[in-house]
């Protein structure tokens, strides 16, 4: 019987070795749950709308809602979301308060998974490059 899945080793063996590196490489499971709640949070097409926003200027509710064309409630609602997780802070000026992106790590983040978005998944060749050495290369 012929296998399907090309995708998969065709017989069965761990390398330990590379299993002991990978596992030393992982990070605290109280990351990887903030991290993976993170990546949640931008799996909503308008929260990800706000972040491209917010890392061309600083806007207010009334701005974001307008761009968005939705209410300024739901907008409200999108940005508590993004401030539980420090992806955006405000600032007030006098009464009005101006949203902007919490720190310069989001729009690196967000400008490498636009380009992968771009480059197309799919058309990975190769070896992945590793996250660490990605990460070094755009700060």
């Amino acid at each position: 019987m012929e296998r399907e899945d090309a995708d998969v080793c065709e017989i069965h063996y761990v390398n330990e070795a590379h299993v002991r590196s990978a596992r030393k490489a992982l990070s605290p499971d109280r990351e990887i749950l903030s991290l993976a709640e993170a990546f949640r949070t931008l799996g909503d097409p308008t929260r990800v709308k706000i972040l491209q926003a917010l890392s061309v200027e600083e806007l207010c509710v009334c701005d974001l809602a307008k761009l968005l064309g939705v209410s300024e409630s739901a907008t409200s609602h999108q940005l508590r979301v993004l401030r539980s997780q420090r992806l955006v802070r405000y600032r007030k000026e006098g009464k009005m308060a101006y949203y902007l992106l919490d720190d310069a790590h989001i729009d690196v983040l967000m400008k490498v998974a636009l380009r992968h978005v771009r480059e197309g998944a799919g058309q990975a060749s190769g070896r992945p490059e590793r996250v660490r050495e990605s990460i070094g290369s755009v700060e």
